[in-house]
């Protein structure tokens, strides 16, 4: 008896230590694998810090609160590609769960749906990159590093023998990388996903940002790979000394009044998930499209060089002008337009919209399981943007 006893003592204690150390991880893969499901979306996207460990970004000690002006109707209807859709009925088809009208500096337009409210922190996915776009741009002012033309590996020595070997820091922040990467999260073995289903397990992500491969040569072609971010929040960290979290917290987050804590989810070596894995309100993201429209001068401080703003957001090399396509700045998006709108995009249709014309920003939070049906107009991205230009077309 008093073997069996003893046996069942240490096989009681290997349970217990595995089930420490797994579970947790097996909860994180668990709400990977379903992050997506129709049934689970909207939550999941307002509740990763239940699930993931993240590094906390305080509330601004001197809190930003936009004004209120006299509140706008959204159009009725606007076009695309020919046909009509009713503005309300697209932000309901596209599981929109919060929109934001900004103009002039004063909230005109704010509404939130599926159980989302304002003190609401949704997942920006890739609308994080703009803001490690800032970032780097800051980091540049106050001399951490010394310009865009120097290769990665000058500040991140362990990419040698990578795809990055020899990558312009221009480079990266255009997504022309030349790196080989699928970016289709609708294939289940695709880059991205390989590499979200190794962030579940607490891999590490600058360990992945070394295994990628040169497929072309770097600057010539456009072509869009996450881990390029990355490879940016890797940079920012040896340059700056601080995690990102730490620099934003004080180059951003207090400077632009951030009204709610935000967080940044981090992966098993406590590196943040700088591509994508950025958490605020609403009314907080805006900030960033606020900032930018008004050439990095935000509450009477200018908190980014006017020149880097500007920089950011007009193409300057042929392989990212905008066509058909949209182009690309350093980690902005740019439409073919005359009135120099640009765009943060985040996959299942966040999206930040500024307009320097109208002075407007135009924020969508949204939880869209359908994202991945290029045939579903509600996802398009396109269509959004026509969308936002039926409203702005109110203040010309």
């Amino acid at each position: 008896m008093k073997t069996w006893k003893k046996t069942g003592v240490v096989l009681l204690f290997v349970i217990v230590i595995f089930s420490i150390w797994f579970y947790p991880k097996y909860k994180m893969l668990n709400h990977t694998i379903h992050l997506f499901d129709e049934d689970k979306i909207v939550n999941n996207f307002r509740s990763f810090d239940s699930v993931w460990p993240v590094a906390v970004m305080e509330a601004s000690t001197n809190k930003y609160i936009y004004p209120k002006n006299v509140p706008i109707t959204l159009p009725e209807s606007f076009k695309f590609n020919g046909s009509s859709y009713e503005s309300l009925k697209f932000l309901k088809d596209s599981w929109t769960t919060g929109f934001l009208v900004i103009q002039n500096d004063s909230i005109v337009f704010e509404d939130y749906y599926l159980g989302n409210t304002e003190s609401t922190r949704n997942i920006s996915w890739s609308m994080a990159k703009s803001f490690i776009s800032a970032l780097m741009g800051i980091a540049i002012e106050e001399g951490h590093i010394k310009n865009i033309n120097q290769n990665v590996e000058e500040y991140v020595p362990e990419l040698m023998g990578s795809a990055y070997e020899g990558v312009r820091i221009k480079d990266v922040l255009q997504m022309s990388t030349g790196v080989k990467f699928n970016e289709d999260y609708g294939d289940f073995y695709s880059d991205i996903n390989r590499w979200g289903r190794g962030f579940a397990m607490g891999n590490s992500q600058d360990a992945f940002a070394g295994t990628l491969e040169r497929e072309v040569e770097p600057g010539t072609i456009n072509h869009y790979v996450s881990i390029n971010t990355h490879v940016l929040g890797m940079i920012l960290t040896k340059a700056t000394g601080s995690t990102i979290t730490d620099y934003m917290s004080e180059k951003l987050t207090d400077p632009l009044g951030m009204e709610y804590n935000g967080y940044w989810l981090i992966d098993g070596e406590n590196m943040e998930m700088a591509l994508g894995g950025l958490n605020l309100t609403l009314r907080d993201y805006a900030k960033i499209g606020s900032l930018f429209l008004n050439n990095g001068l935000m509450n009477g401080k200018q908190i980014i060089q006017e020149e880097w703003v500007q920089a950011s957001v007009i193409p300057d090399g042929a392989h990212v002008q905008p066509g058909s396509q949209f182009g690309y700045g350093y980690q902005w998006w740019i439409p073919k337009s005359d009135v120099g709108e640009f765009m943060a995009l985040g996959v299942y249709n966040q999206n930040i919209y500024i307009n320097p014309e109208t002075n407007t920003v135009i924020v969508k939070l949204s939880a869209n399981p359908k994202y991945n049906d290029p045939s579903y107009v509600p996802s398009s991205n396109y269509a959004a943007l026509e969308l936002y230009r039926a409203i702005t077309n109110q203040f010309n």
